[in-house]
C-alpha cells in the first residue's frame, strides 16, 4: 500500500507566537525524524500550511512570522506544499485529487493541532477510504481553555489518541512507524 507522510501547520506560530505547543516534549524532534525517515524510503512528504485570511487576523496572517513554517520543517525536502484555511487539509485544497494522481492508499498524520487540525484530517481521510496511521509523539497541543471549560494538553492530546485509536487511525509512535518501513508491506 503506497503511502505518505502529512506534516500538517508545523508553523512558528506554534513556537514564538501566540500559541505555543506545550505537549509531547520532543514532538518537533519527532516530526523532524518522520519525515527524513520518509524521505529516505522515498515516500512522499506533503507540508500542509494554515492561512488565515481574516483582515484582522491575530494568528496565520499570511506573509507573517507565524505564518512561516519552522525553519527545520521549512529547510526539509517535501514534495507538495499545501495551503489550507480551515482545519481540515482536504478541505478547499487539491490534497485529495495529489494524492489519487499518485496513487496514494494511506496516509501518516503527524504536526500541529492534534485536537484541531491533525484530527479533522485524519477524520477527512478515513471518510475518503484512506488508511491512516497517527503518531502519538509527533503531533502536539497546548491547554485550551474557553467558555466551554479547560482541557489540560496532556488529557487533550490522549482524548484524541484514544478517539482516533477507536475508529480511525492506527496510532503509533514515530519509532513504531519507521520500523514498519523497513519490515511492513511495500509502499510500491
Amino acid at each position: 500500500m503506497k503511502e505518505a507522510l502529512l506534516v500538517i501547520d508545523v508553523q512558528n506560530e506554534y513556537f514564538s507566537g501566540r500559541l505555543p505547543v506545550t505537549y509531547p516534549d520532543g514532538s518537533l524532534g519527532n516530526i523532524l525524524r518522520a519525515m527524513d525517515a520518509a524521505h529516505a524510503a522515498k515516500m512522499p512528504v506533503i507540508v500542509v500550511r494554515h492561512a488565515n485570511r481574516s483582515p484582522d487576523a491575530a494568528t496565520f496572517s499570511p506573509g507573517s512570522g507565524g505564518w512561516e513554517l519552522h525553519p527545520d520543517v521549512g529547510k526539509r525536502p517535501h514534495d507538495l506544499l499545501i495551503e489550507k484555511s480551515l482545519p481540515g487539509s482536504f478541505t478547499n485544497t487539491p490534497l485529495d485529487g495529489w494524492l489519487r494522481d499518485h496513487a496514494i492508499e494511506s496516509l501518516v498524520i503527524s504536526g500541529y493541532m492534534i485536537q484541531m487540525c491533525c484530527d479533522t484530517t485524519a477524520r477527512q481521510a478515513f471518510h475518503r477510504g484512506y488508511a491512516v496511521k497517527f503518531l502519538s509523539d509527533a503531533t502536539g497541543t497546548l491547554t485550551i481553555a474557553n467558555s466551554a471549560g479547560t482541557a489540560r494538553d496532556a488529557d487533550l492530546h490522549t482524548a484524541i489518541l484514544v478517539t482516533q485509536q477507536m475508529l480511525f487511525s492506527q496510532v503509533m509512535t514515530t519509532a513504531e512507524w519507521i520500523r514498519s518501513l523497513y519490515t511492513g508491506p511495500s509502499r510500491v
